[in-house]
């Protein structure tokens, strides 16, 4: 709650009027002192009697003129969202005629309980303009010079035709942004579509896309299980690659609130950080050698006969594969080799996350950035699974996301290779979306440069750089990229800067979308090499607004969505990002399309698409992971009744109707975390702990979901029978429900009329009436997407060796090939069923696919930085799934499209290109821009930059240090090639 002063309406007046009149005239007349003149006085030894009388005039500056001073100004309290990190703390902020003023961290909040941390602390330096992009600007003979918005928007619109008629929409690369809200993140990919092209991705790519796939892979969903909440509900939790106190310092209060009530702490780190500073046991293992570690604990575990037996049973298929190599394989001798942890402490870790049951998994960076992340990822996953710790209140794997909307952006906003929701990009996803976009699915296959283009992902941000440079007969599409969009991203957190810097100047057009100037603005006018710079370049620098300065959701790291208000108006000519994207659109001339489910409003005097029915554009098309239930109007009434909802569980405390709309909350999960099921009016209350059984699923249960068939091996993928969500009518596992399951159930009648009408012919994820999940959830209390047990076994091919060596200088890690091939993504199974829901509707997650043997996938060339990380599968291999008759028909032997299975494949190509292996070296990059803050990367420099780091971050690079960097990067690259 915010304690503001309120003033009393008695005192306004004639008596107002003359105390602020006489307080102006003794500003104007008396002397004033600050605080340095003070001191410096006080310091010559001026009498302590003046120093005294003058002590009392220092005072805060009023405003000299205008109504403010006579005491006529409005002051408003707005309730927003750090844009920090992914943890989700609530701010109130307090303006005073437009001006924000002061801000306090929400007392209420069940996230953060009043807290803010260093960096939520300065949220309020966004609502200055200091350091911020204030006007367009267009690079002229190296220098950026002040254009109108309308010049702008004519000239980018105009380039952009010119570049689609002369080598095809696939020409144009638009980069999104993990900072945009939830609306702008769809919109964007929205927008693309229209544009003809799959050519999208964010900064999601770099970090956590190797969660995404690992976790989707093995139990369903790619994204955190429980909550930062429910962590006070675990009696052990180890820390793996995150180092929380620095990275998510408020998500530590719910640690150390647990910490008080007997919950174990393990730090396993090779560094000896602030969170290790709090644990209970810190464990230092070898840069890299988090696999080695888990499988060593698990070889206590299993060796003790400490797994949950009865779980794996009924939930968890091939972990008897994993005993018997964890067990043969990874010896504590062994383990001890690879990660220099003695077995001594394994064996204690082991014990407590068995002995204090149940037991939490927290990871971030630490592990995905590296070039098995994903195998990390499914290390993790199965050690969980072992211990029967997943779909419980207090276990789960906590997965700490890094930026404030990462999670709602890669659910809903610009994939390369699905659309929102994770639809997929096949024709069935396409149609179900230009039924929901009110246009014709034919119009749509018309922007694109053919039928073949339209169901192939687009290359990754990771990779676009060779989208540039590569010869284009590397590259499967018609021609190379001539521009690219960095819409709320920076370069700065991208290894590969030198070629970088070629590929910006070989542009023609480049344009940069940010509130603050980024590195992408100071690198695009940088000098570069003459032979590179493309003489009809285009550079233009647009202002975007901060996500204080508009209104939209975001979605926390625990999948709760959380409601922005707008604190104050743009600064300067900035604008949203939704309406530079109306305003682009109805220059390329499908502006009415891409408005057409969205009212207007005005802003500055302009149309603005209004966020809130985006976000029910969102609720009539995600039924996948349940981004359905979250009205606007729903949101509205969380975040203005916070003190509703329970610390521990983010369940609402009893009857609770919010007063504004009269909606009852009774039963809602803070910010209703997806799956939120059905429509707004079912009421789900969405999912606090995922996977749980032991709630009915319209109490926010759950079951895992098999993504990849209900058979492999002969052997059926569904749950054994009495696994099932609490009250469900079917007790085993059954496939996804559809109009032939629900006709075959008898449950059709249960559909009204107009359901059934709507219902015909669709299955759980395409029906946009709701019928269908109406249905299964509250009539029958069963869960949509065909639910299964966890796939832990590895693949049929032959194991393969990403991490062939150990950290440690000359040392080799025993077994490592078999260990590879244990954690690899499970095949996809191609069953009739699992086509049916494709054609349907496309996939739910990206399909993960088998690379052949090892022979195939060798041979890195040097000149050819597509090979170790473009897929690395020979191109028979990649095109088995591509459309017949594209314009690749006749080549077999081109290579796939860039980074088109980053993280549909093996865990080496899982979010390839940062964090993965140099092109063309076999040794890791360092990252040549580090430190430097843009949208992608809130990274400061001291004495360069405000603090915070607002939507995207916020720093203009000279060149000189820019070219010092680059200078330092290339001689330590050649001593490494040495």
């Amino acid at each position: 709650m915010l304690l503001t002063k309120k003033s009393d309406a008695s005192g306004a007046g004639p008596r107002a009027s003359f105390v602020h009149s006489l307080r102006r005239g003794l500003a104007q007349t008396l002397p004033t002192m600050d605080r340095r003149a003070f001191l410096r006085r006080s310091g010559l030894g001026v009498g302590v009697g003046l120093a005294a009388t003058q002590l009392t005039l220092v005072r805060k500056a009023q405003a000299s003129n205008g109504e403010a001073a006579v005491g006529a100004g409005k002051v408003e309290v707005k309730r927003t969202v750090c844009t920090h990190c992914s943890v989700g703390c609530a701010v109130d902020a307090v303006v005073e005629n437009g001006v924000w003023v002061r801000q306090e961290p929400v007392f209420d909040s069940p996230i953060n309980l009043g807290a803010h941390c260093a960096k939520g602390a300065a949220l309020r330096e966004h609502g200055h303009g200091e350091y911020r992009l204030r006007y367009p600007m267009k690079l002229v003979n190296g220098q950026y010079q002040r254009i109108s918005w309308d010049t702008a928007l004519t000239e980018i619109a105009a380039k952009l035709q010119e570049l689609k008629k002369a080598s095809g929409p696939d020409a144009i690369y638009w980069i999104g942004s993990s900072k945009h809200n939830n609306e702008q993140a769809y919109l964007l990919r929205k927008f693309v579509s229209f544009w003809g092209s799959n050519n999208c991705d964010h900064q999601a790519r770099i970090c956590h896309s190797t969660t995404v796939a690992g976790v989707a892979n093995t139990w369903g969903y790619g994204a955190m299980t429980n909550s930062y909440n429910d962590m006070q509900n675990s009696k052990c939790a180890m820390y793996i690659g995150s180092n929380a106190a620095e990275a998510h310092p408020v998500s530590m209060l719910h640690m150390l609130h647990a910490k008080e009530t007997g919950t174990k702490m393990i730090v396993v780190d090779p560094r000896f950080t602030r969170t290790a500073a709090k644990a209970d046991e810190y464990v230092r293992i070898r840069s890299g050698s988090d696999i080695p570690f888990l499988f060593g604990v698990l070889y206590h575990v299993f060796k003790n006969g400490w797994e949950d037996k009865q779980y794996i049973n009924d939930r968890v298929f091939g972990m008897d594969k994993v005993k018997d190599e964890v067990l043969a394989k990874w010896t504590p001798d062994k383990v001890e080799e690879a990660c220099g942890v003695k077995e001594e402490q394994v064996f204690k870790v082991a014990k407590m996350m068995s002995d204090n049951r149940p037991s939490t998994l927290v990871w971030c960076m630490g592990q995905t950035q590296h070039t098995i992340g994903n195998a990390m990822v499914r290390a993790s996953c199965i050690l969980q699974l072992a211990l029967g710790n997943v779909g419980k209140s207090g276990g789960g794997t906590n997965i700490f996301r890094g930026h404030d909307n990462v999670q709602g952006a890669t659910d809903v906003g610009p994939n390369p290779d699905s659309l929102p929701g994770y639809y997929g990009i096949v024709e069935g996803a396409w149609k179900h979306f230009a039924k929901v976009w009110g246009v014709d699915y034919e119009w749509i296959k018309q922007q694109f440069s053919s039928p073949a283009m339209m169901s192939k992902p687009g290359i990754t941000v990771s990779r676009w750089i060779d989208g540039v440079l590569e010869k284009n007969e590397l590259i499967d599409q018609d021609s190379n990229l001539r521009g690219v969009f960095y819409w709320g991203h920076s370069p700065n957190s991208q290894t590969r800067g030198l070629e970088m810097k070629r590929a910006m100047d070989k542009l023609d057009l480049l344009v940069v979308v940010d509130p603050y100037p980024s590195a992408t603005a100071a690198m695009a006018a940088m000098p570069g090499k003459p032979e590179d710079l493309n003489p009809n370049r285009a550079v233009y620098l647009l202002p975007a607004a901060t996500q204080f300065e508009t209104s939209g959701s975001c979605t926390a790291s625990n999948r709760s969505l959380q409601w922005r208000e707008k604190v104050i108006e743009p600064l300067w000519e900035s604008r949203s990002d939704h309406m530079i994207m109306q305003q682009l659109a109805d220059r390329l001339g499908f502006g009415k399309e891409l408005s057409k489910n969205f009212k207007m409003q005005k802003v500055k005097g302009l149309d603005e698409p209004m966020p809130e029915d985006i976000l029910r554009e969102i609720n009539r098309s995600c039924w996948t992971i349940g981004y359905t239930g979250q009205s606007p109007e729903r949101l509205k009434a969380h975040m203005r009744n916070m003190q509703a909802f329970d610390v521990k569980t983010l369940k609402c405390k009893g009857k609770v109707v919010d007063k504004e709309t009269g909606y009852d909350m009774s039963g809602d999960y803070f910010g209703l975390p997806w799956p939120c099921y059905g429509t707004p009016e079912l009421k789900h209350p969405g999912s606090p702990n995922l996977y749980d059984t032991s709630k009915h699923v319209m109490e926010g249960g759950g079951n895992f979901r098999a993504n990849f068939g209900v058979e492999r091996d002969g052997k059926s993928l569904l749950a054994e029978d009495g696994s099932h969500s609490l009250g469900a009518d079917i007790t085993t596992g059954y496939p996804e429900f559809d109009h032939v399951l629900l006709k075959k159930l008898g449950w059709w009648d249960d559909l009204t009329e107009a359901e059934k009408a709507a219902a015909e012919g669709k299955n759980w994820k395409t029906d946009l009436s709701g019928g269908i999940q109406r249905v299964v959830l509250k009539v029958h209390g069963c869960q949509g997407p065909r639910r299964g047990v966890e796939l832990s076994r590895p693949d049929s091919p032959a194991p393969r060796a990403a991490v062939r060596h150990s950290p440690r200088p000359g040392g080799q890690i025993p077994g490592a090939r078999r260990q590879e091939g244990l954690l690899a993504p499970a095949h996809a199974v191609q069953d009739g069923a699992a086509e049916e829901h494709r054609r349907q509707g496309a996939r739910e997650v990206p399909v993960h696919h088998d690379l052949r043997a090892p022979d195939r996938v060798r041979g890195w060339r040097r000149g050819n930085p597509l090979q170790p990380l473009a897929g690395r599968a020979a191109a028979g291999d990649v095109h088995r799934d591509q459309p017949q008759g594209g314009r690749r028909e006749g080549h077999p032997q081109r290579r796939a499209r860039l980074g088109q299975y980053a993280h549909r494949c093996a865990p080496e190509r899982a979010g390839a290109g940062d964090g993965a292996r140099r092109a063309g070296h076999g040794v890791h990059a360092l990252p040549l821009l580090g430190p430097l803050a843009g949208r992608g990367h809130a990274g400061l420099l001291p004495g360069r930059c405000p603090p915070g780091g607002a939507r995207r971050g916020h720093q203009y690079l000279d060149d000189l240090w820019l070219r010092q960097r680059h200078d330092d990067a290339r001689d330590q690259d050649h001593r490494l090639q040495r």
